[in-house]
């Protein structure tokens, strides 16, 4: 398959529109135009990955990491991101990144950390905002239902658990065409009067294109009259970090054992007592850290994430358990769920998982 058809495949899980302004997921070694056959999932792209890549003849490297974060002056063997670059164009293989879009994904990096831990319910923790528009269009009574049916089959109307919503109000619209228009009703150059249906609906606006398009196949006018609005609302659906809760509540010890378990962490760096139960968790793959306050609110008994600062071990008291379990191990489960897209999505390309070790934490 085309590298920009992998990428497409790929965005419709986690749109890339959802990356954070610092980030830099996408291609970043290859053309939309190479073909590619079979892949690595890696966390991030060591040279030791690429040469693994070559050992079994892999044409691409899918990377959690972007390899390239900082601006380069330079591809040569005088630092290692570009001596990596430069051993991947030499063996022509692509590279290509999914990090914050699939950090912010629903189904992404947090909801798969979410149900290794075991736990149920999950929502987001910090819903983003800035996401959701609205969609007023009008059409002929006789077609509203067709039309309607058009923008929840392109993704318009979820809200929370909910699809298919709208609002519709009937009225009366009216036209007039030039001597070159065809009018679905009326003549041309006569002023009509048609009872119309107004229907609102919403969607995020990384599929404002397929909405437009998917409403205009549909709509029987030659000239669809539409309006599109901003809002400030909440997105339930795509957001920093998760939220759950375990199916029976246990002794914060045996949490930690849990933790430790499931994420093979060897150590884990926590604060907060140990003497209570844990029933709600939050999570956040990575550095997580900014959404303790987010956390706390939301009334998690522990917070799971990464890198957290000492300073940072201070803001919860004894009211949250705050587990440190490591970046690397708290986002290990990414390659797993880059495969796992894969299968659902692209039945022609073989995606493997790498075996190198790229955490460059280790423990004594």
């Amino acid at each position: 398959m085309l590298l920009k058809e992998l990428i497409e495949s790929f965005g419709a899980y986690a749109p890339f529109s959802l990356q954070e302004s610092y980030d830099n997921s996408g291609i970043q070694v290859g053309s939309p135009e190479q073909e590619v056959y079979r892949g690595l999932a890696c966390l991030d792209v060591s040279m030791e990955v690429v040469m693994e890549a070559k050992e079994k003849d892999c044409d691409l490297i899918l990377s959690h990491h972007p390899l390239i974060f900082k601006g380069l002056k330079s591809v040569s063997g005088a630092s290692p991101t570009g001596s990596i670059i430069f051993e991947a164009i030499r063996s022509g293989i692509s590279i290509v990144s999914l990090h914050t879009n699939l950090d912010n994904a629903f189904f992404g990096v947090n909801f798969h950390l979410g149900r290794k831990i075991g736990l149920k319910g999950l929502r987001i923790l910090q819903p983003s905002e800035g996401v959701l528009k609205k969609l007023v269009t009008f059409c002929p009574v006789s077609h509203a239902g067709k039309v309607r049916e058009a923008l929840f089959r392109a993704g318009a109307g979820h809200i929370g658990e909910y699809d298919s919503c709208s609002f519709n109000l009937e009225g009366t619209g009216s036209f007039r065409g030039s001597e070159d228009s065809n009018p679905f009703t009326g003549k041309a150059g006569q002023l009509h009067f048609e009872k119309e249906e107004r229907i609102e609906t919403i969607f995020p606006f990384y599929i404002q294109e397929k909405v437009i398009s998917s409403m205009k196949s549909a709509h029987p006018y030659e000239e669809v009259a539409y309006d599109i609005y901003p809002l400030d609302n909440e997105f339930d659906r795509a957001g920093a970090g998760m939220i759950g809760h375990l199916e029976k509540a246990m002794k914060a010890t045996s949490f930690l054992d849990l933790i430790k378990e499931k994420l093979g962490s060897p150590v884990l760096r926590y604060s907060g007592q140990v003497t209570g139960s844990i029933k709600n968790v939050a999570l956040c793959g990575g550095s997580g850290a900014f959404l303790t306050d987010q956390a706390k609110k939301a009334e998690a008994d522990a917070f799971i994430t990464g890198d957290i600062k000492y300073h940072q071990f201070f803001e919860t008291g004894n009211n949250m358990l705050l587990v440190d379990a490591g970046h690397y191990e708290t986002e290990q489960f990414t390659k797993e769920l880059m495969v796992e897209i894969v299968k659902k999505k692209m039945i022609n390309f073989a995606l493997l998982i790498s075996e190198v070790n790229t955490n460059p934490v280790r423990y004594y």
